[in-house]
């Protein structure tokens, strides 16, 4: 059979002797029980004007439509807006106050009961200042020397570990691989790793690279970089450059040195030139100045 042969079948358009071969097919056979099949089939009546109606009732019950008053109508916009701010007033109190310093900047803070803390550069603290009276805690990234009133416990909570205290003097620096705590004053207990170590005035902790290392023990009041001047004893040098880096706010880059050897000394937080002496004499390297960059070189290196 060609295949055309249903096509021109359906359309009345096979010849008689086309027809008589198509006749002659199993397909014929089957074609003609579907049409007789389809012809019985008839469409459900259905009336669109009744349908309509229908569907104009429905509605009409559904939607019921409540007048307000005048004064209902205010008292819903009224209950509205005190919802509107009492929502505003709970978020704006439970926000916590954030004082941030920025390269080579220093700030200082007076707590809600006048404690104070002097941020050093690139450092942030954080703290409730409503709930204070409750809880006496403070968020510290960086660096910050904390004057404590006293009263109830004081505590400060760092990514390494927290440092509590009642009353007292300390300094706290936590940065990347670097931990350590300094009290000055008074008692401070630190918990490092779910361990408690306490602290008495003139004793330091600290940890560098997750190792805990023998601290220096201060012998002044307060920090050196609360007098301009960044102090290290047996520090990577790496540190060291990037204390450099905070305090002048000047990009640093090395070449062919070791970042880990230890570097003991000091440096000027006010006077780059001598602080560049003050780094690359003790290490034996050198230093190259450009514009906002420094570049620090073994003497070897071209």
């Amino acid at each position: 059979m060609q295949e055309n042969y249903l096509a021109k079948w359906l359309n009345n358009e096979l010849s008689e002797e086309e027809l008589a071969v198509f006749k002659q097919t199993d397909e014929y056979t089957s074609y003609q029980k579907i049409l007789a099949a389809s012809n019985k089939l008839e469409a459900p009546e259905f009336n669109v004007e009744e349908a309509l109606n229908l569907i104009k009732e429905k509605q009409k019950a559904e939607v019921k439509v409540i007048p307000l008053s005048p004064f209902k109508r205010i008292m819903r916009v009224a209950a509205a807006i005190a919802v509107i701010f009492a929502v505003s007033y709970f978020y704006i109190n439970s926000m916590d106050e954030q004082v941030s310093t920025q390269f080579a900047q220093r700030t200082e803070v007076v707590l809600p009961d006048n404690s104070e803390i002097v941020l050093n550069a690139d450092s942030e603290i954080s703290y409730s200042e409503r709930k204070w009276d409750q809880e006496r805690n403070v968020s510290l990234e960086g660096e910050a020397f904390f004057k404590v009133a006293k009263g109830k416990r004081f505590t400060v909570s760092t990514e390494d570990g927290i440092v509590t205290v009642l009353g007292t003097q300390f300094n706290v620096e936590n940065r990347k691989g670097f931990f350590e705590v300094t009290c000055f004053e008074g008692l401070v207990s630190v918990t490092y790793k779910n361990k408690e170590i306490k602290l008495p005035g003139g004793s330091s902790f600290l940890v560098v690279n997750g190792r805990i290392l023998d601290a220096e023990i201060p012998n002044t009041a307060e920090p050196t970089w609360m007098n301009n001047e960044s102090t290290f004893k047996s520090i990577p040098l790496t540190f060291v450059l990037n204390e450099f880096q905070r305090q002048y706010n000047i990009e640093v880059a090395t070449q062919n040195i070791d970042v880990d050897q230890l570097f003991t000394g000091s440096f000027s937080n006010t006077n780059m030139d001598l602080a560049l002496q003050s780094i690359s004499t003790p290490s034996k390297i050198k230093f190259k100045l450009e514009d906002n960059k420094v570049l620090f070189y073994a003497e070897s290196a071209p």
